[in-house]
Parts: C-alpha cells; structure tokens; sequence
C-alpha cells in the first residue's frame, strides 16, 4: 500500500492485513474488535495492558493542580483523577527510529 502521509483508516489496515495473511476481511475485522474490547476491559480490570511490540496501556493517578480559566482568568482547583497512559513500546521504538 503505497504512504500518502496520511495515518491508515479502520479498512486500509483490515484490508491490509487480510491481503498480509490471507485471512479474510471479516475475521481480521473481528479480530481487531475483539482486541480494543480486550485491551479495554483488562485496563479497566488490572490497570494495565501490554500489546507485545506496540504499546503499554495503564491507569495512573493524575495529582489535583490548580489551572486557570482561560476565559476569565480566574484560578481553579483541578481534582485528582485517574487518566489512561499509553507507552510505545521498545521494539517499536527501534523499528520506527532505529536504535
């Protein structure tokens, strides 16, 4: 698939890795489905999630900050709250910007 510049679609990569493996478009379709749900529901479970070669998905604590309103400058209190972290991964870091 020749780069445009522009990120893959849903169906380019489907269609890409059916054509890769020979699987079909609909089973390489579910398949994706089925890893987010997995991926969500393991972060949601046990706060982390490793896609070997890709990426770390994990919960952390983010610290209460004071912040501004941009509108009418007056300070805020921010609350603590848990966000979702993604890391890329080593190997993926050494294939996209060599070592």
């Amino acid at each position: 698939m020749p780069s445009t510049g522009k990120p893959l679609t849903k169906v380019e990569i489907i269609n890409a890795l059916a054509k890769k493996t020979g699987f079909t478009k609909k089973d390489v379709g579910l398949v994706l489905d089925e890893l987010a749900k997995l991926s969500y529901s393991e972060v949601k479970k046990s706060k982390k999630f490793t896609l070997p070669g890709i990426a770390i998905m994990k919960v952390v604590k983010r610290k209460a900050k004071v912040g501004r309103n941009p509108a009418t400058g007056q300070q805020i209190t921010i609350p603590a709250r848990d966000v979702i972290k993604i890391s890329v991964a080593k190997p993926c870091k050494d294939a996209v910007l060599g070592k």
